[in-house]
């Protein structure tokens, strides 16, 4: 006998509806199975696109730097000039424009614009008269220049393959009714390196331009073998001056080469080639000669200062000893307390002021690893100060 569904429809409703949904969860599988099968091959698409885009400019990074190099081998960097006078007068602008009344500031605004172009008028009627007679000088002298370079010195002073150029531009047009104004910063560093910066500020003195340094944070050791060449040092009230001295320091790996039997045989021709070594044995004389040779540099340091600042008891300052701005004029390593700020603006006021630099054009894999360094330096930065804060809260 054959039962007939018929005869029991809520079975077969029930029958029916296990059906549907079992169909219904294979094709929800098939679709779900379907669509990561698809963004894995789409991932996989994307992926090897990526790579060859990125192989292809590596590559081709590569070869335009290698075409680039001979063509490059001789080119030089440029000179940046820029007038302060019409940056602190953007500055004074943006700052009437935003306290002052707007119809009171358009009216001022305009009668500036009138008396500039009235006295460019002026002063273009005066140059062609004194062409027409012959006359070299204009009628109205002309306000004297002050030039505006800025060094900021590391343990290489490697800086100072800029300075020499912006020197050198800057004498090209200099008088001594000019000057030239140096924002120094360093810390010192290597003595030959300092000695041949010292030397690049000397060339402005032999030409008896008046020359200025600043020094708004610190000018130490060989930064102030740079700032004693200046007529006039300024510095701001907590700025780090000083540190007339000579150090040298290494370590030597003698004695647990020695304990691992490892010999170390260091050859010279010369009795004092090689005085202290970090491999071999260090001997008294080779000590004793090395101590010399730090003495008689630090003598040089003395009689540099001593020269260029005779005011100076070098005796009591040449102690590797630093003052800060508000000490440092009462030895005399500072004339004044003045940041370079004020010191400009004052200047703008009676002079042209130009900031000269010398900048060398980037190339492409020096701008991208300039790019990366700073993006690690902002990582650590930014997980150093999360460190920080996380040990401020657990304190």
């Amino acid at each position: 006998m054959r039962a007939s569904w018929r005869k029991f429809p809520r079975l077969e409703a029930l029958l029916a509806g296990v059906l549907n949904q079992t169909i219904l969860t294979v094709l929800l599988n098939l679709e779900l199975e379907f669509a990561l099968d698809f963004l894995i091959e789409y991932g996989l698409f994307l992926a090897k696109i990526a790579t060859f885009v990125v192989a292809t400019v590596v590559l081709l990074s590569i070869v335009f730097a290698m075409s680039q190099k001979n063509k490059n081998a001789g080119e030089r960097g440029h000179l940046e000039v820029t007038q302060l006078n019409e940056l602190f007068e953007d500055m004074r602008d943006a700052m009437k424009s935003a306290v002052m009344d707007e119809a009171v500031y358009k009216a001022e605004f305009k009668q500036q614009q009138k008396d500039k172009q009235k006295k460019a008028k002026e002063l273009k009627k005066a140059s062609k008269k004194a062409a027409k007679n012959g006359l070299e000088e204009s009628v109205e002298a002309p306000k004297p220049r002050v030039f505006v370079v800025n060094f900021n010195g590391n343990i290489t002073a490697s800086a100072v393959t800029h300075l020499r150029e912006e020197i050198t531009a800057m004498l090209s047009l200099a008088t001594e009714k000019d000057e030239i104004v140096v924002r120094l910063e360093s810390g010192g560093g290597l003595v030959h390196s300092y000695g041949l910066a010292s030397s690049q500020l000397d060339r402005i003195r032999k030409r008896n331009i008046p020359l200025t340094v600043c020094v708004d944070k610190v000018a130490a050791s060989g930064g102030y073998m740079m700032a004693c060449v200046a007529d006039k040092i300024l510095a701001a009230p907590f700025a780090i001056l000083g540190s007339i001295g000579v150090v040298a320091q290494l370590p030597n790996f003698h004695k647990v080469l020695k304990k691992h039997d490892v010999d170390y045989e260091l050859l010279t021709a010369g009795e004092y080639k090689r005085t202290l070594t970090m491999f071999g044995e260090n001997t008294d004389s080779g000590r004793e000669k090395f101590l010399e040779e730090l003495q008689d540099t630090h003598d040089l340091f003395k009689e540099f200062v001593s020269q260029h600042r005779p005011q100076v008891d070098i005796e009591k300052i040449a102690t590797g000893e630093v003052w800060y701005g508000l000490r440092a004029v009462d030895v005399a390593l500072v004339d004044e307390l003045q940041t370079s700020d004020e010191y400009l603006v004052t200047r703008a006021e009676t002079a042209d002021v130009y900031e000269v630099a010398y900048v060398l054009k980037k190339k492409f894999h020096e701008r991208l690893g300039f790019a990366a360094e700073e993006s690690i330096d902002r990582l650590l930065l930014r997980w150093w100060d999360r460190v920080t804060n996380n040990s401020n809260r657990m304190m």
